[in-house]
């Protein structure tokens, strides 16, 4: 191991990209994609380091890149987030190409295993989560954090693939007396990102950021069931010259939510520092509420799943696939992502530009 950003770290370097995941909660960053004649670093680190925040949860000190989270947000009897986002992973094994982690979590049960893989000229990280014996219903996910903190006002570009259900979140998601603010709206539903309805009754672009600088928002998407045509779900940035984009099964993560942290919460260990950053997270969730309202099925109504049923005896596998690819110049928004035969994507703006990407995309139901 290597202690990076003050956090003892496992390490996977390839031709494509070089890893590191903390053995404390298993986050994963830096990630140093080897793009063309350019290296790219779109995970974001904390803005203070492990040591200067112990008071903390492991999850908010070691905080950096993507980590798995079940359950996904606060729980009676465990941190939030649950134990695989700031208990010990031990190394069980790797190779050239892959690292492998594993997990016996205190506060559920579940054994997770983790395993982060790399596949030859392919700018992607597979990422997959086995969950057993574990006996429940419960919430999880993912929770990439983006850095776009060096980007100008509204630079950056969001899109996701086309989705059946939105809304901001349900109540306040910054609380004032801790020192928290938001501009959005509470519990309003919308139809584009491009249109969200803010505090005052106003809309705002959320496709673009940075922006709204000094707030922390949260808002959900529940994507459009997979099909033959469009056989995965997907997020995108668009970042200075190139596209950091995500691919799952909509059937595990029904939901994409999107933490916008732009400097809005003043406490520690935030401290008006937390600015820039962008959240991508796919979920099967109800917002961040935490497990046991996410149990109340609340979206049963539109055949929206918030848990899962784990038995004991079964082992599920939970994949996606975190990418980058270069741009090609007058590149803005992603419109569109999908198959290019068995082993590429075709990545398509809403300007027309288009890439085609190398990934073996079918990992997803293998």
């Amino acid at each position: 191991m290597e202690i990076i950003h003050g956090e003892a770290s496992y390490t996977l370097e390839t031709p494509e990209l070089s890893l590191a995941v903390t053995a404390r909660g298993g986050h994963h960053a830096p990630v140093t994609f080897h793009l063309a004649g350019r290296d790219v670093q779109p995970y974001a680190l904390a803005p203070w380091l492990p040591a200067e925040q112990e008071d903390q949860p492991a999850l908010l000190s070691v905080l950096r890149g993507d980590f798995f989270c079940l359950p996904f947000g606060g729980q009676q009897d465990g941190p939030p987030h649950g134990d695989p986002a700031n208990a010990k992973w031990d190394h069980a094994s790797c190779d050239e190409r892959s690292l492998v982690l594993s997990q016996k979590a205190g506060d559920s049960g579940a054994k997770v295993v983790k395993t982060l893989s790399v596949k030859p000229g392919q700018h992607a990280l597979f990422v997959e989560n086995t969950v057993s014996e574990l006996e429940g219903d419960f919430s999880y996910g993912t929770h990439p954090i983006l850095d776009l903190s060096g980007l100008a006002e509204g630079q950056g570009r969001i899109s996701t693939s086309p989705f059946r259900w939105a809304s901001t979140f349900p109540g306040a998601f910054s609380n004032p007396e801790a020192g928290e603010t938001q501009c959005l709206a509470e519990s309003a539903r919308f139809t584009d990102l491009k249109e969200v309805q803010l505090a005052d009754g106003s809309l705002t672009d959320l496709s673009s950021y940075p922006a709204r600088k000094g707030n922390d928002d949260l808002v959900m998407m529940v994507n459009e069931p997979s099909s033959e045509s469009q056989p995965f779900a997907w997020s995108a940035v668009v970042l200075d010259g190139y596209v950091w984009f995500c691919l799952k099964n909509p059937e595990d993560f029904p939901a994409t939510m999107l933490w916008l942290s732009n400097g809005g919460r003043s406490a520690e260990p935030w401290n008006d520092h937390h600015a820039g950053r962008l959240g991508v997270e796919e979920v099967c969730s109800y917002f961040s509420n935490g497990v046991n309202d996410s149990r109340k099925n609340p979206l049963a109504a539109d055949g929206i799943p918030t848990v899962r049923s784990f038995k004991a005896d079964e082992t599920v596998s939970l994949k996606v696939i975190q990418a980058v690819a270069a741009l090609p110049e007058g590149f803005d928004r992603v419109a569109s992502i999908v198959p290019e035969g068995e082993g590429a994507v075709k990545i398509t703006s809403e300007s027309g530009e288009s890439l085609t990407a190398a990934l073996e995309w079918k990992f997803l139901s293998a």
